[in-house]
């Protein structure tokens, strides 16, 4: 027995082929509905909630214990002042990634800007090193959102998947499987 027909890959190539162009239009189909739909959704929270990234996972333990790596967070981004003690996601300029940290100090001038200063709970210094050069506060320009709720860990798939790229391709490779053996 040889290691094609031991993972079952011969008769799944055989029903490929056997498939016809109407059954794989309606696979094809069905595959990009479910895109569509994701996309709908993402777009619909983006509205609802005011930020261009409703959802963020924490990828490093520096807001420990408040949120740990992987946890999955919900994010709004209304118009209502930042206060001291929020936990805010922030981006910066020349960064792709955003940054989960919680508001320490504010700065308000008298033509009424207010500027404000972050830092992880498990780290010993404020932000100021992280921030692009020069800079030594954020604006509300800087905000991507405020974390409303978390699940925990949810995420760590992601982190895997980036981490570990194989391992992406496997998932991916797993479900196109699933969907071919699982078709009427």
């Amino acid at each position: 027995m040889g290691v094609m027909e031991s993972l079952g890959v011969d008769g799944l190539l055989s029903d490929v082929q056997r498939m016809d162009k109407r059954q794989f239009f309606f696979q094809v189909l069905s595959f990009g509905m479910i895109v569509s739909s994701a996309l709908m959704i993402w777009k619909g929270l983006m509205v609802v909630t005011g930020s261009e990234s409703p959802i963020v996972v924490v990828l490093s333990g520096s807001m420990e214990p408040a949120f740990h790596r992987g946890d999955l967070l919900f994010l709004t981004n209304q118009e209502e002042p930042v206060r001291v003690g929020e936990i805010v996601v922030f981006k910066i300029e020349g960064r792709d990634i955003p940054i989960v940290h919680r508001v320490i100090k504010l700065h308000e001038k008298n033509n009424g800007t207010v500027k404000f200063l972050t830092k992880g709970d498990n780290n010993s210094v404020d932000d100021r090193g992280l921030y692009a050069p020069g800079q030594l506060w954020l604006t509300k320009k800087d905000i991507v959102g405020r974390a409303r709720g978390f699940l925990p860990y949810v995420g760590m798939i992601t982190i895997y998947m980036n981490e570990y790229p194989n391992l992406k391709y496997g998932i991916l490779g797993m479900l196109a499987l699933y969907v071919l053996l699982h078709r009427e």
